[in-house]
């Protein structure tokens, strides 16, 4: 697992590039095996290894390898394809969540296992169609990627990006009354707008 040297100051993301350096190593970037948490109390339906941790794909020439060629057959193959190693987790009630491009060997659950709000279920990875290392979640309404549709959802007690930048929500009895995004307009310059659905409340982690 990557983790920052003694004395070292934090890790930043490197800049996509127009032509060198073509590729680069997961490690360059901070997201790479970051930890990965239930969202909620869920029983994990799918949890899919094995497939590599490719380079980075943040240059222009990589970029366009990845589209031309990479994408295109993944796309034949299959969603597993694109989402690399992966986890589904049931959370009730006709809703599943899923974390997508995995680090290989990061899995925590196996199919069948029932997860608390909170743990650990794997690591940011860079598997599947992915340009660099990072954690697509989003939920749905049905456990196959390939045929479910998305369902909105809110987040509680976590700050999500908003305009190219971040913010951190306080609890309701610390901001007097005042919205998550009214805070979020605040801190990160423009108004957010409140997704429709029934909140799923619980953490995460990774971006």
């Amino acid at each position: 697992d990557p983790a920052p040297r003694p004395g070292a100051g934090p890790v930043t993301r490197p800049a996509f590039r127009l032509f060198w350096p073509v590729v680069r190593r997961n490690r360059a970037f901070p997201a790479f095996g970051a930890p990965l948490l239930a969202v909620a109390d869920a029983t994990v339906v799918v949890a899919s290894d094995g497939q590599r941790d490719h380079l980075s794909r943040n240059s222009l020439p990589a970029l366009a390898y990845l589209m031309l060629a990479e994408a295109p057959v993944r796309s034949i193959v299959g969603a597993h394809r694109i989402i690399g190693n992966h986890v589904i987790l049931d959370l009730g009630g006709g809703t599943y969540a899923v974390y997508a491009h995995l680090r290989r060997g990061s899995l925590r659950v196996r199919a069948g296992d029932r997860v608390r709000a909170g743990q650990g279920i794997g690591r940011v990875g860079n598997s599947g169609n992915t340009t660099e290392p990072h954690l697509h979640f989003h939920l749905m309404d049905g456990p196959d990627p390939d045929a479910a549709r998305g369902v909105p959802f809110t987040w509680r007690g976590v700050g999500v990006p908003a305009n190219g930048e971040t913010f951190t929500v306080v609890e309701p009895e610390e901001r007097g009354g005042q919205s998550t995004e009214e805070q979020a307009e605040e801190q990160a310059g423009r108004p957010t707008e409140q997704q429709a659905g029934q909140p799923v409340e619980g953490r995460a982690a990774g971006s």
